[in-house]
Formats: structure tokens, sequence, C-alpha cells
């Protein structure tokens, strides 16, 4: 058994309209799929972007397991940007807080940072020359 790669990442929100609008915003395209709640209201939008059409899913807080946490921490997963310091600006300027400055990790190129977006769920962005070397963009 191997883990054979990132399928969906899932980002709680209570008002999932609102989130599904900033997305869509910040990553350009509409969500591809979407399922109203027991309420009629929209309880779950999913996104496929970037080169392997990764899916980031945004699910109504109403669905998260008992006791899950309402605030910012945990696991950040982070997505490769080429700008990193403007894809941070223009988090910023959506209305996302700093959760970790841009931060270079040694010599090699790596460096990250994350937010937390308006709906309370930390993305992480990073400019990684291992990401591009595996799409075979740089030697």
């Amino acid at each position: 058994m191997n883990l054979r790669g990132f399928a969906t990442i899932s980002y709680w929100a209570d008002d999932v309209s609102a989130a599904a609008a900033w997305y869509t915003e910040l990553v350009g395209v509409e969500p591809y799929f979407k399922r109203p709640g027991p309420d009629g209201a929209l309880a779950y939008a999913e996104f496929r972007i970037g080169d392997t059409e990764a899916e980031l899913g945004l699910v109504s807080r109403a669905f998260a397991p008992p006791g899950a946490s309402t605030e910012p921490g945990g696991a950040v997963m982070y997505w490769h940007v080429d700008d990193l310091e403007g894809m941070v600006a223009r988090l910023l300027e959506l209305g996302a807080t700093e959760y970790q400055p841009i931060t270079p990790r040694g010599e090699e190129g790596f460096v990250t940072a994350a937010v937390v977006d308006p709906f309370g769920n930390v993305l992480g962005v990073m400019y990684n020359p291992h990401y591009l070397e595996q799409l075979g963009q740089i030697s």
C-alpha cells in the first residue's frame, strides 16, 4: 500500500456560498461541483485547480466531526506558486490574515508562507523547486 498523491483538501466554512465566491475570486474558476444541504443552502463546493487539477472542497462546518477545532492550526498543506510574494499580497488583499510570514527554508530555494482565509482555514503557499522538477519545468 502506498500513498498515491494528494486527492482532495477540504476546508470548513460556516457560509459555503461566501467561501465559494472568495475562492472563485482567488483561483479564477467556478466550482465544478456543488451540493446543497438539507436546508437548501450550499453545503459543499469543489474546485479543480493547478497543474494536476487538485481538488479543493469547501464543506459546511455543520458537517464537521464533533469536537473539530474552529481555530486555525494543525497540518498545513502548501500549494506551489511561482510568485510567492505576489500571491501572499493577493491573499491579504482579498481579506486573508497572516498566519506564517514568508520564510526561506534553507539554501535549496524553498520558501513558504501561510494565511488564514476569511473562513478560518490555514492556506499554505510555497515556492518549491522540487515541484517544478517533477513537472519537468526546471532541471
